[in-house]
């Protein structure tokens, strides 16, 4: 199995996964970046997966789905007007033969899923959608603080070596928002040189990985005392505040951040 990133759009990658015949793609936001990806390889689409009812992640699947006869699999709570099968918490789902596991990670939107579990060269893969950025994680769009701090959290407890595949480069900008939380941590200086190589040579910074982030991604952080301390100071909020009041500040400093 071999996993490619297809820029889209402004800044949204669009995954691709396939065995050298058949593909599955996940959040097309535009159908061209895989057209010409399946053209260039020679595949056949199978699958579509999607994350979230946005249309920057949406706005492919339709036209997609009509010219190549792949099945498309949908959050079972998202308003998407395209047919489809419908998945929701628990359900696991046999693709490209490989099994993957629905998890609904709600906050960006409520209905968010992500698609989790598939083995690729020993290493489970985590499409996210906008629930979990590189040293980030999506704006509260509908959901609440609270959602999204669980949603997080439990992308967090995957397994470390887990392969975060997110829909947007936004690493970067990400990463300087983190300096300005927690400026000691040397692992995040180290991964942002190396983000900015890979940037340099037109390469994504992306996938991460699930143990990268919680070293790197304030967002994973707020127990540590570094960044609990700065989100207080910053917001401040009594040092008796708990996870979720941590977690709905420091998004609202990351909403303001420039």
């Amino acid at each position: 199995m071999k996993l490619v990133a297809l820029p889209a759009l402004t800044d949204n990658y669009i995954w691709l996964l396939h065995d050298g015949e058949q593909a599955l793609v996940v959040d097309p936001g535009e159908p061209q970046p895989v057209r010409t990806a399946l053209n260039e390889l020679g595949l056949r689409l199978a699958a579509i997966l999607v994350t979230h009812h946005h249309a920057d992640h949406t706005g492919g699947v339709a036209a997609l789905a009509k010219e190549t006869g792949a099945a498309v699999h949908l959050p079972a709570h998202e308003l998407i007007p395209v047919d489809g099968h419908r998945h929701a918490e628990g359900a696991t789902v046999a693709i490209l033969g490989l099994p993957w596991q629905v998890l609904e990670v709600p906050g960006h939107t409520r209905g968010h899923i992500a698609w989790y579990g598939a083995e690729v060269g020993g290493t489970p893969l985590l499409f996210c959608g906008d629930t979990l950025f590189s040293a980030g994680c999506g704006r509260l769009f509908e959901g609440t603080a609270q959602q999204m701090h669980a949603s997080v959290s439990r992308l967090a407890a995957l397994p470390e070596p887990t392969r975060v595949c997110c829909a947007h480069e936004y690493t970067l900008s990400n990463l300087a928002f983190a300096r300005a939380v927690e400026p000691q941590n040397l692992e995040r200086d180290r991964y942002e040189a190396l983000c900015r190589h890979r940037r340099a040579q037109g390469e994504p910074t992306l996938p991460s990985s699930i143990g990268l982030e919680r070293a790197v991604n304030p967002f994973l952080r707020c127990g540590e005392v570094a960044v609990r301390d700065a989100v207080i100071r910053h917001a401040g909020l009594p040092a008796d505040a708990d996870q979720v009041a941590l977690f709905a500040a420091l998004r609202r400093w990351k909403d303001e951040f420039r």
